[in-house]
């Protein structure tokens, strides 16, 4: 790994830690790797990839579970952002990472997602069409013991916090939106993301 971006890694890990977060630390596979995208992963990856794949990850459901303080809300007005949560199934878009920038990738990841630590990195197993064996790919799974998580929401709550969530991203309707909208393009209707956007939009 590069001086920078182990840097960067171990900077956040540090930081985390004095905060008594401890999370697994990633070793990299020698050659490409895959990245699970469920969420704003699928429209703005932000990283170089070699090409993606349609992927379906058991075990895990697509949520709005995650208090968003930054990117999609503030500490004074908070907003929600989708998470990886225990239970059922989700589908969403594997990225193949090239060896030569896995470092860096790694790095720009651990920026974008584990700023707070409400995320654990994990490698799981992904179902992937004409292929006969899982394809290993490193994803975000929510935390259900950090502050930030917002699990136990009614829909009501969850789409009022949608409503009102503005961070430095955007608008948290807006997140929504692009979401839903994604998983439509890729022939993939989520009803409860469907129910829920119906929801914010009418109020």
């Amino acid at each position: 790994m590069t001086s920078s971006a182990r840097s960067k890694i171990e900077t956040l890990e540090a930081r985390l830690a004095a905060e008594g977060i401890e999370r697994p630390k990633i070793v990299l596979p020698k050659d490409d790797f895959w990245v699970f995208g469920y969420g704003s992963l699928m429209w703005n990856p932000g990283f170089p990839h070699l090409g993606v794949k349609l992927a379906r990850l058991h075990g895990y459901r697509r949520r709005f579970c995650v208090y968003s303080h930054r990117y999609r809300g503030t500490p004074e007005s908070p907003g929600l952002v989708l998470g990886l949560d225990r239970g059922g199934s989700c589908w969403g878009l594997a990225y193949q990472v090239p060896q030569r920038e896995a470092e860096e990738v790694l790095a720009y990841l651990y920026e974008r997602e584990m700023v707070t630590g409400v995320y654990i990195p994990r490698w799981l197993d992904l179902r992937v069409q004409g292929r006969k064996r899982p394809l290993k790919a490193l994803s975000f799974v929510v935390d259900p013991g950090h502050k930030q998580y917002a699990g136990h929401l009614s829909e009501a709550e969850i789409a009022a916090l949608i409503c009102q969530g503005e961070g430095q991203r955007g608008a948290c309707a807006e997140y929504l939106r692009n979401t839903v909208r994604h998983l439509d393009a890729l022939g993939l209707h989520d009803r409860s993301l469907h129910r829920l956007l119906k929801g914010v939009e009418r109020d």
